[in-house]
């Protein structure tokens, strides 16, 4: 907890800090790369470019110190744990909370000034190391759990045995480890890290990809959409590399499934809602149930631009077949091409209609999507009653759901 005396002056100092937050840590990203341009090799320079990554580490140290400085309702626990999670599948080392510690509370007296006093700064310092002490804690644990050597590295070389394009801008990669080795399981919901080296000297840069085939399998699935750049946002580095540089045999770096989020949590009857590449790991779940729980009720949701830009659509029919109780509606902008051979699907077009959403008073719910996306849905299923901790979601991407506090 932190102390008396520090709560009192966070509390009291709270309002500037959120007020500068951004320029903060801004400032602090600046810092650290001079310091150590080695790191930029494990940040994502899209989010960077951007400005996500400054704002979502902002908003997370404000919301975090007034969690500590009084009262509050964001469940910190499971926020924690899907830090976590996404740090250890970076490999992030205990060390390196020194160094973000020691620029972040630098950027804090650049940006604030003379204000920044001995006793400010302390209270601070306290809140940061509160929050990193918590991570480390849990990211050795998830270290222990996954086997991770004792080197601490995270990484193991995957060899392409099959890509397979699914639309215009999504591709399909099956990989198997190079040693030989046993594939590890995950739970529908869980991703892997992809490093890579980029050409032209551009370094190596990771990005997290859901697992989108079957747990138990001989070999891992990832589907990878194509990024591409639209106003102040560059074209994705890695999903361009991987689309375009990558091929049958060539060898990737992967770290360990990881992920807090289970796609197939509970008992009874499952909602699946995605969008986009949200869909990865719903077809997870159902490749998943169609072995382990075959009778299982499940409704998926899903929602896209057409059906041509719908990925992994044609695995639809075969799941149905095993399936006997899965229910599809699909949400199509424009459903013109809506109808696949084989398939029984209800088919709408437009956005989806959380009001509209088939919903059994018990189910279990799975989001997975753009932010916006998941807001609107969440908001609704909220609305009509649906427990808060009966829904599940994971987010790509820096940021959090405007109402995670509920």
């Amino acid at each position: 907890m932190l102390s008396e005396s520090s709560a009192a002056v966070v509390k009291a100092t709270l309002p500037v800090v959120q007020a500068h937050g951004e320029a903060i840590t801004g400032r602090f990203y600046q810092r650290m790369f001079d310091a150590h341009p080695e790191l930029l090799n494990i940040f994502n320079r899209g989010n960077q470019a951007t400005g996500q990554q400054k704002a979502a580490l902002a908003a997370a140290v404000v919301a975090y110190a007034e969690h500590l400085a009084g009262p509050g309702t964001m469940p910190w626990g499971p926020i924690l744990d899907r830090i976590a999670h996404k740090h250890v599948s970076l490999g992030i080392t205990a060390t390196q909370y020194t160094i973000v510690g020691r620029h972040l509370m630098a950027a804090i007296g650049e940006v604030l000034g003379d204000a920044v006093t001995p006793e400010i700064a302390a209270a601070w310092d306290e809140v940061y190391w509160l929050l990193a002490c918590e991570l480390i804690a849990r990211e050795a644990r998830l270290y222990t759990q996954a086997g991770v050597p004792e080197d601490g590295s995270v990484w193991r070389d995957w060899r392409v045995t099959g890509k397979v394009r699914e639309t215009a801008d999504v591709v399909s990669f099956t990989l198997v480890p190079v040693d030989g080795g046993p594939v590890p399981g995950f739970t529908p919901g869980q991703y892997t890290s992809v490093a890579v080296d980029l050409d032209a000297g551009r370094g190596q840069q990771i990005r997290q990809y859901s697992l989108s085939g079957r747990p138990g399998a001989d070999h891992w699935r990832i589907t990878v959409k194509r990024v591409r750049g639209t106003g102040d946002a560059p074209d994705g580095m890695v999903s361009g590399f991987l689309h375009d540089r990558v091929a049958f045999g060539d060898t990737l770096r992967l770290s360990p499934p990881f992920g807090e989020v289970s796609a197939v949590a509970g008992d009874g009857p499952l909602l699946l809602v995605s969008a986009g590449i949200g869909l990865t790991p719903a077809m997870a779940a159902l490749e998943h149930l169609a072995v382990a729980e075959p009778e299982r009720p499940v409704v998926l949701v899903h929602a896209d631009r057409t059906g041509a830009a719908h990925a992994l659509r044609d695995a639809l029919p075969r799941l149905q077949e095993r399936l006997p109780r899965l229910r599809l509606n699909l949400w199509y902008e424009d459903a013109a091409d809506g109808e696949l051979a084989g398939l029984k699907a209800q088919v709408a077009t437009g956005l989806v209609d959380p009001e509209l959403i088939p919903l059994s008073p018990d189910a279990h719910v799975h989001l997975c999507g753009p932010l916006p996306f998941m807001n609107a849905v969440r908001g609704g299923l909220l609305r009509r009653g649906v427990p808060a901790d009966r829904i599940a979601y994971e987010v790509f991407g820096p940021g959090m759901l405007r109402d995670e506090r509920v």
